[in-house]
Formats: C-alpha cells, structure tokens, sequence
C-alpha cells in the first residue's frame, strides 16, 4: 500500500520563523512576514500538488481563516489537491454541512476530506456562542456525525438526540464520492466518537511506543462496533541533506523566540482542556533542553505554539526512516507543515519522498509524465541495523 502524504495551508499567515497560533492560542496569536493571501496559498497549494502531496490540511480557529471558504477558492487555482478541510460540528447544522460537502464534491470533483473537529477549550468555543462542555461537546459531534452520514447514504434522517434534533432530513444530492472523515483526540470521549463514525484517525507526532498504544486502544474501540478505521499522524518536518543542517535550522527557529515569549505560550497552553494538547507539554515539560524525545522527534515546536508540537529532524534518509517505523505501527497517512511552507515542502517532496519511492512504499499520485523522479531502491537503516 502506498503512503498518503498531505501538506498543510498556514491560513493565518506563514514566516522563516515557527508562526504562533495553533490549538488553544487565543485570537491574533497568528501572523508572519507572509500574510495568508489567495495568492500565496496558491503557491503553496501548487507547490504540494507538484510534489505529489495527496492533499493539505487547513486548520479551524479563531487565529485562522474560514476553512470552507479558503479551499472553496483555491480549489479553482489548483488541479489535483485534495482539501482536508477542518470545522467544528457546533457551529453549524448537520444537514447544512453535509449539504456544504455535497456541494463541494459537485464542484470539485472529489477533492474534500473533512477532519472534524470537537473542540478542546471552552474559552474558544463560547466566543462562538457555543456553551457546551467538553463531555458533552463530544456527545454533540456522535449526534452530528449520526446525522451526516446518514444523510449522505440518502436518508431521510430524523433524530430527536440530547443535543441535536432533526426531522425528516434529507438532501437534494448525496456527496459523490462520500468525503472520508478525519477524526482524532486522546481523551476517552473523543475515543468513542473516532471509532464509531471516523474513516482515519489522527494522532499528533507522538513518541513511536506512544502512537502505537493509541492505534491498539482505538482498533479495539472501532472492533467493538465492527469497524475497520485507517490511521494517519500529524508532524511538523525540517529535513536537510545532512542531519547537522537540519538540527542548525531547529535551533535557529527555536532562537527566534526569548525565553519570556516561551513562557507566556506555555501558561497560556497549560490551561487547555485538551488531553492530547497536556501529551505535547508532557514531552518537553516547558525545558529548553532534551527536546530529542524519541529519534529525530523534535518537541521544540510545541515550546512556541499549540497543537501539534513535534517535527521530524533530520537528514533526509533519517525523516525517511522515522516515517517507515510510524508505518510499520499502522499509520498509513501522513499530515506534514514545515517553515516556510513553500520551501520546506520542496526540501521534504524532492528530498525525502524519492527514498520512500525507491523503497517501494510511496508512489506520486499523478500521471507518469509529471512524476517526481524516484531513488534507486535502498534499504531503510532500520531495515539493515542487527
């Protein structure tokens, strides 16, 4: 099976330094030397579909642009790109997101991905007018995602739930094809929910033994309701021609940052409600040092923004490496970022992906005549090591 990799569209700006925001940063937290213009996301998103990058994440939040309308427009600016569009099930009607999806795929061809998106912190959520709590914000998106699915099977759907009620839903014409549902969380609730309704779950770049307790614990939840999920990770990525390289640029982007901004950051991050954003500040405690928490799995990022908080350092046959040993696990999509955007897709697309391609375990998803040019076939240092 081919690897999927997506790139990500930094819709609240983007900078040669690590740009602020992420999940729990507060309104404004964003921003760069490159404002989020059509312009240069279409750069990026040109940029990834080149590479051979299935498709990009686009985050939601306050600190961000609408997701929806961004990839609506950069949809016609770009060929093959698929859009993993994030959004949270309390702002909007079920029946109007699926409708939104349907829309979507008529226009773009199937070309949406949904990563749905509960909502961690509920300082954010009542600025939207949202006032459910964490528990119960999850047994809404069950309801939501109850709903949307059985709307895009044809319905008509009716639910007199805890939190949602529908009657005699149904829609004019059903997504073709059903957009995948992306879905992740490190909490017990958000558990449920993932492996109930999702196609992919998704974790942040976590510590290998880590990941592999989360995709043990959501297989046995999804076997309990006869279900089969596939599995992806979120990271973060600077890869070099050498290791050297690649270890002088983490620390550059690190020194960006005076040790009074990180400390702001993290008491602003250690009010999350989020269990998954607690097991990002748990790999580097708020410390400067010992940030290499696993091989080539940097937690610097995390210092200075929410969110997914790890990267992959290294060499390029290094990151190559790291991403064969997630695979092994069961992580069968990959969602990267690296700063810039544009540059550091180039450095991960030309650098990392042909080695993935010559070991046999990644093929560009375009025709033949625009296909990245691949390695020659070499084995994986953890394929030679005793």
């Amino acid at each position: 099976m081919s690897l999927t990799f997506h790139w990500f569209l930094p819709t609240y700006g983007d900078s040669r330094h690590v740009v602020g925001g992420g999940h729990g940063m507060p309104a404004g937290a964003a921003g760069g030397q490159r404002p989020a213009d059509l312009g240069y996301l279409t750069q990026i998103a040109r940029a990834a579909e080149q590479l051979g990058f299935v498709g990009a994440l686009t985050p939601t939040g306050a600190w961000c642009e609408d997701a929806w309308l961004t990839t609506a427009m950069l949809a016609r600016e770009s060929e093959r790109l698929k859009f993993l569009v994030a959004f949270r099930p309390g702002f909007l009607s079920p029946t109007l997101a699926a409708q939104m999806a349907a829309t979507f795929q008529r226009h773009a061809p199937g070309r949406l991905l949904l990563n749905v998106v509960t909502g961690g912190e509920s300082h954010e959520q009542r600025a939207y007018g949202d006032f459910l709590d964490k528990e119960a914000r999850y047994e809404r998106t069950g309801e939501f995602l109850s709903i949307v699915r059985g709307l895009w099977q044809g319905g008509p759907v009716s639910l007199d739930g805890k939190h949602l009620r529908v009657e005699g839903a149904q829609l004019a014409r059903v997504p073709d094809p059903v957009p995948p549902v992306y879905f992740g969380g490190s909490s017990p609730a958000a558990g449920a929910v993932a492996a109930g309704y999702s196609d992919v779950y998704l974790t942040w770049g976590e510590p290998p033994e880590q990941v592999a307790e989360k995709i043990a614990w959501i297989r046995a939840l999804a076997a309990e309701k006869g279900r089969t999920l596939r599995f992806g990770i979120r990271l973060h990525v600077i890869t070099r021609d050498t290791a050297d390289q690649a270890w002088t640029e983490a620390r550059r982007l690190l020194d960006g940052f005076s040790p009074e901004a990180i400390a702001s950051v993290q008491a602003g991050l250690a009010r999350s409600e989020s269990e998954g954003q607690r097991r990002m500040l748990a790999l580097h405690g708020g410390n400067r040092d010992g940030l290499e928490v696993s091989p080539n799995l940097w937690a610097g990022i995390g210092l200075v923004r929410g969110g997914a908080g790890t990267a992959l350092v290294g060499s390029h046959r290094e990151v190559a490496d790291r991403i064969a040993e997630y695979h092994r696990l069961g992580i069968d999509e990959f969602v990267m970022s690296g700063h810039p955007h544009v540059e550091e897709s180039y450095w991960f697309g030309e650098g990392v992906l042909p080695l993935l391609a010559g070991a046999g375990l990644w093929s560009h998803p375009a025709a033949a005549t625009t296909r990245a040019p691949a390695a020659a076939s070499v084995p994986f240092a953890s394929e030679v090591r005793p």
